[in-house]
C-alpha cells in the first residue's frame, strides 16, 4: 500500500514535478517536502470528512459527563477526539444501526403494538462545553457511537482513495509550487480531477457494505 511520501509524490507528479522527496515527517529539506508537511494533513482530514469511509468507520462506548444540566437531553457524553462524521448514536440493545425495536408494548387509538415495530435512528447532537471539550447530548442510556474517524496509517488506504486524495493535495500545492495565475489555474484543474476521482472513490466504497433499514410507525406496528 502507499505510504504518505507516495501519496505526496504522486501529487507533486500530477505537477510536473519529479516528485522525488524522501520524507515530510520531519521534512527532508527540500521546499516540496515542507509544503508536503503542512497541507498533507490538511488534505487527508478534509477528505474522512467528505464521505463516510467504510475503512474509517468506527464504534466507541462513550464516556459520561456527570449530570446533564440541559433539559433538552438525558445524557452528555465525551466525543472521541478522532471523530470527524457522527453517523449513529444507538442504545447496545439495538437490533442494528439505523432503527431499534419499540421498548414495550403499549395500546394506541385501539392498536395494540406488541413491540415488534421499529423507529428511525436516536436523535443528537454534537456541542463543545465552554472549555472546549467536544460533547454528544443524547437520551440514549450508554449510548454506543459511529463515527468516521480519522486514519493516519495511509496501509489501510484503497488505491482509488490514495489517488483521490493525490488529486485534492495537488489542488492545495499547486498554489505554493507554480507561482501566479498559472498556479491559481493548476489548482483548479487538480481539484476538478479530485472531483472525478472522488466520485470514483465513493462508488466503490459504498459498494463494500450493505445495510437493511427498518422502519415502522406505530399505527402500522400492530397490523
Amino acid at each position: 500500500m502507499a505510504s504518505a511520501v507516495d501519496i505526496c509524490n504522486l501529487a507533486l507528479s500530477h505537477l510536473g514535478d519529479s516528485a522525488t522527496i524522501s520524507s515530510i515527517d520531519p521534512p527532508e529539506g527540500s521546499a516540496q517536502a515542507e509544503h508536503c508537511q503542512r497541507f498533507y494533513p490538511l488534505a487527508r482530514n478534509s477528505l474522512f470528512e467528505m464521505h463516510n469511509w467504510g475503512f474509517a468507520t468506527k464504534r466507541a462506548s462513550m464516556a459520561l459527563i456527570g449530570t446533564n444540566t440541559i433539559p433538552q437531553w438525558a445524557y452528555t457524553y465525551v466525543q472521541p477526539i478522532d471523530a470527524v462524521n457522527l453517523l449513529a448514536v444507538y442504545a447496545q440493545y439495538a437490533p442494528d444501526d439505523y432503527s431499534e425495536p419499540f421498548p414495550m408494548a403499549y395500546t394506541q387509538t385501539g392498536v395494540t403494538n406488541t413491540g415488534q415495530g421499529l423507529y428511525t435512528p436516536q436523535p443528537f447532537t454534537s456541542e463543545s462545553l465552554n472549555d472546549g471539550t467536544a460533547v454528544i447530548y443524547t437520551n440514549v442510556e450508554n449510548a454506543i457511537l459511529r463515527y468516521t474517524g480519522i486514519v493516519t496509517d495511509s496501509s489501510k488506504y484503497s488505491p482509488l482513495f490514495c489517488d483521490c486524495l493525490s488529486w485534492l493535495l495537488a489542488s492545495y500545492l499547486a498554489g505554493a509550487i507554480i507561482k501566479g495565475d498559472a498556479g491559481a489555474a493548476e489548482a483548479k484543474r487538480c481539484y476538478q480531477m479530485f472531483q472525478v476521482g472522488f466520485t470514483r472513490a465513493t462508488v466503490s466504497d459504498a459498494n463494500q457494505r450493505r445495510t437493511t433499514v427498518q422502519m415502522s410507525t406505530p399505527w402500522m406496528a400492530g397490523r
